[in-house]
């Protein structure tokens, strides 16, 4: 999502609930942290979470149900949730589905899987990145410039880390190399970049985003060259996944908290639940039924009614189209003068 700064007069003054830069900004503390732990394991662990944790968080199953799936899930329920959102996007909604099925079902015939899983990794990694130097440009204010190559740096710098990472089994030592020297020299532009873009920021929080940003990506470069490829891809994913739950807890609650407009607020509303909590809930519920017993329901409905076995339907299938769809619905529900941007205002 891309977050130009509103101030929080331009709300109507029934609408209470802004953004907090200082909140967001807030959420960067999982980079010293996970530069601590690392250390931590080095030197006094002897690398024992460098041994046994995963290559990714999204191996475990409650990751995916603390962070992974639930912002993604909460982004469907914000949309499909309004009859003006499905109205106004019904259309884009339709083409992106049918465009999917035609790349992913017709392509998936001659399409090598390396292709796809580039594609989606490109898709997901530009997702992230212009989502929160999106926000930081609106603190920021830079020009269109410096912003598109601090973003353009950081886009193919985070590209070849989640490629380093993800595909580091089928690679050879000289392309390992390769890819840390190409990386590596990115990052030093990025940081060079961010040293000039500084004198053109005005504002102290500005620099703090500028240079949490910077780090967003230095630091997921040095956890991988360290090996510690959990915390490397921990470290942009905490932060964009509670960045976006910011958004959508903050726009249902200007939203919905005089009248609620949808049935699942008003039956949250009869149940005395609190407006805060409606989201956050009912997509963390949907995201454990999913992820836990998903697979299993339909793998016993399709033995029960068709005595074939089907693996997988749910968490691959269902909810990797609701993730290529959730890459591509937020870069247009949240752009300015969408009907999104009228539930969010920001605040320091």
């Amino acid at each position: 999502m891309s977050a130009p700064v509103s101030v929080i007069n331009a709300l109507p003054a029934k609408q209470k609930l802004t953004v907090s830069f200082k909140l967001l900004l807030s959420l960067y503390a999982i980079i010293p942290l996970c530069l601590f732990i690392q250390l931590i394991d080095t030197f006094f662990l002897e690398n024992y979470l460098k041994d046994n944790l995963p290559s990714s968080p999204t191996h475990f199953l409650l990751f995916q149900i603390l962070f992974g799936t639930p912002h993604i899930l909460a982004s469907a329920i914000v949309l499909v949730g309004s009859a003006e959102y499905l109205k106004i996007y019904k259309r884009n909604i339709l083409g992106i589905t049918l465009l999917l099925a035609v790349i992913f079902g017709f392509g998936s015939l001659f399409i090598p899987y390396k292709v796809f899983y580039v594609f989606v990794a490109a898709w997901t990694v530009y997702h992230v990145i212009k989502q929160q130097l999106g926000v930081a440009r609106g603190v920021c204010r830079l020009p269109n410039g410096a912003f598109y190559l601090l973003l353009s740096l950081s886009i193919v710098a985070g590209l070849f880390i989640y490629i380093g990472i993800f595909l580091k089994n089928s690679l050879e030592v000289q392309q390992v190399e390769a890819l840390k020297l190409f990386v590596g020299l990115l990052c030093t532009c990025l940081v060079f970049t961010a040293v000039y873009c500084q004198r053109l920021i005005i504002t102290k929080i500005g620099h703090w985003f500028l240079w949490a940003n910077v780090l967003l990506i230095v630091s997921s470069f040095y956890l991988y060259v360290q090996q510690y490829y959990f915390l490397a891809i921990l470290v942009p994913r905490l932060v964009h996944d509670a960045t976006a739950y910011v958004f959508y807890v903050t726009h249902d609650f200007n939203k919905h908290h005089e009248q609620p407009q949808n049935l699942l607020y008003r039956c949250a509303a009869q149940l005395r639940i609190n407006i805060f909590l409606v989201l956050p809930l009912s997509s963390f519920a949907l995201a454990f039924v999913l992820q836990a017993y998903g697979d299993q329901f339909v793998n016993f409905l399709a033995q029960f009614l068709f005595d074939v076995q089907i693996h997988k339907v749910i968490t691959v299938g269902l909810l990797g189209y609701f993730a290529l769809m959730h890459y591509y619905t937020e870069a247009i529900t949240w752009k300015v003068g969408s009907p999104y941007r009228k539930y969010i205002g920001f605040s320091d």
